[in-house]
């Protein structure tokens, strides 16, 4: 029975053949009692909850919408390390400074002292290997870690030490034969002397040597005839034993001149003045071993280091506490056990997981950038992209100290005191008979040319790898849970500097046969010129080969890691920003790199280094065509060992 409007229809004769049709049709289902769509009343309800509906579905739509386009925003960052990062920026930087007229002051013009970035992390990470070495534990006996130990409370024993006074020196005097100042003298035997200096102290008065890996010999200089007044074989043989050596071994001489009127002047004094070379020779030994001697000493060399340095116009050397000097002793003859130790507390599996994906979008960046050098043929940009493809990477610490049975063999050869100076003594010659014997025997892995705690990265030409050391991925440059944006912008352009480090000599005159030389001499005068623009102090220059290449490569590797991390944000979301500082994504990337930006230069460089480099990239394009993107300056060191250990290998020195 279909409903409808019934007035407008015939009423319907019951079924005359079924006496129940009129009660039948009368009993209908509650469904059917409904009212048909034509009715008005339900119309109106009709139209009604319509517009309710969509009403509704407007209203959760907008919150919907405010909500996702809310947390795709960059939102603040309220964990520990980023306050502390906020707190770092607030105190460094100087925000009445115009960003665009002087980046770096903007940046870091609030920073006390003369130390920058680089320094302050080094601090930092000394600080941490202090507690480690002062935390008290139970160490199994004769292990690394407690001869380590043992070792480090010895030389922050300066009560101990003062006790003892000149007595442990007076011994090593008279082991060499005496002094006249000491009383005891016995006649100079010069080579004999020297010898036991060289092999049984550590110190080199008249010149250096050391061992290191060197990929061809392109002439072979005789010193045996031209210096005739040093024993070299003898001399070299006890430095260097139990290497082999013979009167026709190789040998490569850095500075033939300066041995030949060496050799001349120490015949001369041998004929006139035996006492003076003496004296010479022992009173640098006494400068040598003053840092493990009494204050009395210290402060005798403070005083010479002092004068020296004011007749050479230097600034003077800031005092360290006696716990830095002590923890850098410490690192030197122990470095396997404290490296274990160090990346335990600073760099574990996350951290290190966080660094190698950091390291994986500068590298991917960096090839697709090669595939599109304007100044490159094909077949060159197919070899560089694949020489980046194959090199190999290695972050925190070198795979051969972290084994645990290196530190039991390490040093079973040290033994130490019964003074602090023979325990130093003695893990001087176990450092000397360690590195001979990492020569002597083949060595599948690339020996690291940096200890894990230091504040430095280096590309090694001959191993074809580039190292990032825990040291250095550290806050304020890395971390896991900093905004993407400050570990692109620090740690992110350090990767991509060092990896450009790989093509430094394409940029060399005739460097690169498959370049368009016109192209690339073109891009290369505009970054000098760029660089040329900026003022520079008197005796400086932007322009000489090994600045020019790494401003290449710092402006490189700035232009990249920027590129990374815009990559990054386009294809993940969830980024974060530092609270309170009202900075984008894209300026902390900027203030990140500030941070690093002029880490080898003094200040008035490293300002005008920063402000080239922001102006500069604010000009580049945002197609993959970069600017033209080399070995770096040896470090600075002043540490005991400095004096006493020759560097083992020279090869590609570290940043």
């Amino acid at each position: 029975m279909e409903w409808g409007d019934q007035s407008e229809e015939e009423p319907r004769e019951p079924n005359q053949a079924d006496g129940m049709g009129t009660l039948w049709s009368q009993e209908i289902s509650p469904e059917e009692r409904l009212p048909m769509e034509g009715s008005r009343p339900w119309a109106v309800a009709r139209r009604v909850l319509t517009a309710l509906l969509l009403l509704g579905l407007l209203l959760c739509s907008s919150v919907l919408l405010f909500y996702i386009f809310r947390n795709c925003g960059p939102s603040p960052c309220e964990t520990s390390v980023c306050l502390d990062l906020r707190d770092h920026y607030l105190a460094s930087g100087n925000t009445s400074v115009a960003p665009c007229t002087d980046f770096f002051s903007f940046a870091c013009g609030r920073a006390k002292g003369t130390n920058n970035s680089f320094q302050e992390l080094a601090k930092r990470n000394k600080n941490l290997l202090r507690r480690i070495l002062e935390a008290q534990n139970s160490w199994h006996p004769g292990s690394g870690e407690e001869k380590a130990f043992q070792f480090y409370n010895s030389c922050m024993d300066t009560r101990a030490i003062e006790a003892a006074g000149a007595g442990p020196l007076r011994q090593v005097i008279e082991e060499l034969g005496g002094w006249r100042i000491s009383g005891n003298w016995t006649s100079l035997n010069f080579n004999r002397t020297l010898r036991l200096l060289m092999s049984q102290y550590g110190h080199f008065p008249f010149f250096r040597a050391y061992l290191g890996p060197h990929p061809a010999f392109p002439h072979t200089p005789v010193i045996q005839e031209m210096a005739p007044a040093i024993d070299w074989l003898s001399c070299l043989q006890a430095t260097f034993t139990p290497m082999s050596l013979s009167p026709s071994q190789l040998l490569m001489v850095h500075d033939l001149e300066y041995l030949k009127n060496m050799s001349q002047l120490v015949e001369d004094l041998l004929l006139k003045d035996r006492d003076f070379l003496q004296s010479h020779m022992i009173l640098g030994l006494v400068g040598t071993l003053s840092p493990a001697l009494d204050s009395q000493f210290q402060e005798a060399r403070r005083k010479l280091s002092q004068k020296l340095r004011e007749l050479t116009e230097q600034p003077p050397m800031p005092a360290r506490p006696q716990w830095m000097k002590c923890v850098e002793e410490t690192g030197t003859f122990f470095q396997p056990t404290l490296a274990a130790l160090f990346v335990r507390e600073a760099f574990g599996p996350s951290t290190r997981s966080a660094a190698m994906e950091l390291f994986t979008a500068i590298r991917d960046t960096l090839i697709t950038r090669l595939r599109n050098l304007p100044w490159m043929n094909k077949e060159t940009q197919n070899l560089a992209q694949d020489k980046v493809a194959q090199l190999r990477v290695e972050m925190g610490a070198s795979e051969w100290t972290l084994k645990p049975e290196v530190a039991q063999e390490e040093y079973s050869d040290i033994q130490l005191g019964p003074s602090f100076l023979q325990s130093l003594l003695s893990c001087v010659r176990s450092l000397r008979a360690r590195i001979i014997q990492s020569f002597l025997r083949p060595f599948p892995l690339h020996r690291w040319q940096v200890s894990p705690w230091e504040v430095n990265a280096y590309y090694s030409i001959s191993d074809h790898v580039v190292v990032f050391p825990a040291g250095l991925l550290q806050p304020p440059f890395f971390h896991p849970g900093y905004p993407r944006a400050v570990n692109f912008g620090a740690a992110g352009s350090i990767m991509a500097h060092e990896l450009l480090h790989i093509f430094y000599q394409l940029l060399l005159p005739g460097g690169c046969l498959g370049c368009d030389t016109h192209a690339l001499q073109e891009a290369l005068l505009c970054l000098e010129r760029h660089y040329a623009a900026f003022p520079l102090p008197s005796g400086t220059s932007f322009n000489d080969s090994l600045t020019f290449l790494e401003n290449a490569a710092d402006a490189g590797g700035l232009a990249i890691a920027l590129q990374a991390y815009n990559k990054r944000l386009l294809w993940h979301h969830g980024e974060t920003v530092l609270p309170s500082l009202d900075f984008t994504p894209q300026q902390i990337f900027f203030r990140s790199y500030a941070q690093v930006g002029g880490r080898h230069l003094p200040p008035q460089l490293a300002l005008c280094q920063m402000n080239a480099l922001f102006l500069k990239l604010m000009e580049l394009p945002s197609s993959d065509t970069p600017p033209p993107n080399t070995p770096d300056p040896l470090p600075q060191t002043s540490s005991l060992s400095s004096f006493l250990i020759p560097p083992y290998s020279l090869e590609s020195p570290p940043r």
